[in-house]
């Protein structure tokens, strides 16, 4: 009989053979390399997104500074009405910018000439004019008088103060030249030209000069295209869904129906696009370049991304939840809208906003149906004409002056601020519906 009190104490390493050992040792360094490989992916991509968003930021903070001149003006009545008249027809006619030119003028004698004022006047914007037509028709009282008005930089000037523009290059290279640098200098010296905050980039509508471009207009038609979309999109994705994963009979019919839905998630925008052109503007007649369209076609580009995220939330209600309410006397119907649908609205909610934050950054689809258009007008219902913050990034991005560079810069900024406030409801709403059920 064996004595097991005299017996060696079980030892796991007196198991194991050399070979073995070595491949515990090779699987424990490729764990340790795998780890070590997520960690850098993690990393270089937190690196790639931090440059990114500093790159953006750095081109597009400058937006929100302007240039402007702060000179004394003197409303000649010669200028704005030699007879004498205020009705505005006639105010409107005015020579504005010969105030302009003369209020710069007293500023820098040195401009003298055709060449020399025209000169001196590219310093100041095209709507420094507008800006004095549009205080006299607000008040004819300031015919006559001195007052020291607020006149936007032109472009070249402010990008030339930002440090955009190179001092240091040669006058072939710089939009500004040496006398206007010159210029420039001597009346940061006076005070006459400062940079101000301003948030004009954000409440001004579109314009050709950069100056005075600004994205309000964009903003309101994304806002307007947002809500067709989840007018259109939400309910019959939603009830789609809860009709193919509750009632719908499984069938070849079902079954095809699926399929489709599962296909058109992966159809490029594009295709969207060119529905909305063949059948909504060709066919119905629906106004071209608006927030109905518009909304309508991201909402048809949407609608499969939230059946297929609602499906998947239905489907994780457990089936006890529905035989519990079944067994109490509840209808279909009911165990569908007290029951089921609640405790899937975290997951409906995430879908929802993962379809609409795809809308809120398409442009494809949108430029076929006329959304490309230069549109200075904020739209002020569904059917007038209107752009999207993606199509004015778009637009913005492809000009040539330097401006449009930080312009594109402050849009993407705000268009990714409008994606995270979007994206910040949904988690509040989630967490409001995980709490109560």
């Amino acid at each position: 009989m064996t004595d097991l009190s005299s017996t060696a104490p079980f030892s796991r390493s007196s198991h194991r053979s050399e070979a073995f050992e070595a491949r515990l040792q090779r699987r424990y360094r490729s764990e340790r390399m795998f780890q070590r490989a997520g960690i850098g992916a993690i990393i270089f991509a937190g690196l790639m997104l931090v440059m990114l968003l500093t790159t953006i930021v750095l081109n597009g903070y400058t937006a929100f500074w302007q240039s402007r001149f702060d000179v004394s003006v003197y409303f000649d009545p010669e200028a704005i009405s030699p007879s004498g008249s205020i009705d505005p027809e006639t105010l409107s006619a005015g020579d504005y910018p010969a105030l302009v030119r003369s209020a710069l003028t007293e500023l820098v004698p040195a401009a003298t000439g055709r060449d020399g004022k025209r000169a001196l006047m590219e310093l100041v914007s095209s709507a420094a004019g507008y800006t004095l037509r549009a205080m006299v028709m607000a008040d004819p009282k300031l015919i006559g008088t001195h007052q020291t008005v607020s006149l936007l930089a032109s472009d070249n000037t402010d990008q030339f103060i930002k440090g955009h523009i190179a001092r240091s290059a040669l006058p072939g290279e710089r939009t500004v030249s040496d006398r206007q640098i010159g210029w420039i200098d001597d009346l940061r010296a006076k005070g006459v030209l400062k940079s101000h905050f301003s948030l004009d980039v954000l409440t001004q509508p579109n314009s050709r000069q950069p100056e005075q471009a600004g994205m309000w207009g964009a903003l309101i038609g994304s806002i307007m295209t947002m809500l067709v979309t989840l007018a259109l999109a939400v309910p019959v994705g939603v009830a789609a869904a809860v009709y193919l994963e509750e009632f719908a009979p499984q069938n070849r019919w079902t079954d095809l129906i699926e399929v489709n839905i599962n296909n058109l998630a992966a159809v490029p925008s594009i295709v969207f696009g060119l529905l909305g052109l063949s059948m909504f503007l060709n066919f119905f007649g629906l106004p071209r370049s608006s927030a109905l369209i518009g909304g309508v076609v991201l909402a048809l580009m949407t609608l499969p991304t939230i059946i297929i995220a609602s499906r998947a939330a239905l489907k994780s209600v457990p089936p006890s939840i529905r035989e519990a309410a079944l067994g109490i006397g509840a209808s279909p119907l009911q165990v569908i809208l007290h029951h089921v649908l609640p405790l899937a609205a975290p997951g409906i909610l995430t879908g929802t906003i993962l379809g609409l934050a795809r809308a809120l950054g398409e442009t494809a689809p949108l430029l076929l149906i006329g959304m490309v258009a230069f549109v200075v007008n904020v739209p002020a219902a569904l059917s007038d004409p209107s752009t999207v913050l993606p199509v004015q990034i778009f637009m913005w991005a492809d000009a040539p002056e330097r401006g449009w560079t930080e312009r594109t810069s402050a849009a993407i900024m705000l268009l990714l601020g409008f994606l995270i406030l979007m994206n910040a409801l949904a988690v509040l709403l989630r967490k409001k519906f995980e709490r109560r059920w």
